[in-house]
């Protein structure tokens, strides 16, 4: 009994297996290192749009590129990015001036410096900046400091991340300026 037995219970344990296996299986996040590709390349390309209009005092084409990145993300269907980040881009897209769009930017670059972490992304070029007034990273293309938090009052104000030999940043505030921040 024994011997007609183990074959059954093995050829039942494969089928199961086989079931588990087709029944269980889901699409994985494709693995993307190097440069980006689509969707995710638009999604960034949109947020450089968002970062330059908030470090030039301008809240046009924020919505838009917003909803974009949003539209971006949804429409994945390998799922390349979480769907925080299309929530993160929709409450920045519904945002109504520069004070609530700056703090709307910071979870969405946080989650978006996150992903260029989790995929050693290499190119292209782009860097984290920090700026220590505010507590918050960006993403920008140069070195050159652009900051989206505090505007044209101190566009350069940030330290370059990645960049340990960076000489750091222009934040030399006085008393008054310190106290309005």
């Amino acid at each position: 009994m024994k011997n007609k037995l183990l074959p059954f219970l093995t050829l039942i344990a494969f089928a199961l297996t086989a079931l588990a296996t087709i029944a269980g299986h889901r699409t994985f996040r494709k693995e993307q290192t190097g440069a980006l590709t689509e969707p995710v390349k638009s999604v960034f390309a949109n947020y450089l749009k968002i970062e330059s209009a908030l470090a030039n005092e301008s809240a046009v084409g924020i919505g838009f590129n917003a909803s974009a990145i949003a539209n971006a993300v949804r429409g994945d269907s390998t799922k390349m990015l979480p769907l925080k980040v299309a929530k993160q881009a929709e409450i920045l897209a519904g945002t109504r001036n520069l004070s609530s769009a700056r703090e709307a930017f910071k979870p969405l670059s946080k989650s978006l410096i996150q992903y260029l972490a989790d995929h050693n992304i290499t190119g292209p070029p782009y860097v984290e900046v920090y700026c220590p007034m505010v507590k918050a990273s960006w993403i920008q293309k140069d070195k050159k400091i652009n900051n989206p938090y505090m505007g044209g009052s101190m566009r350069g104000c940030g330290t370059i991340k990645q960049k340990p030999s960076a000489s750091g940043s222009d934040c030399q505030l006085t008393d008054n300026e310190r106290n309005q921040v």
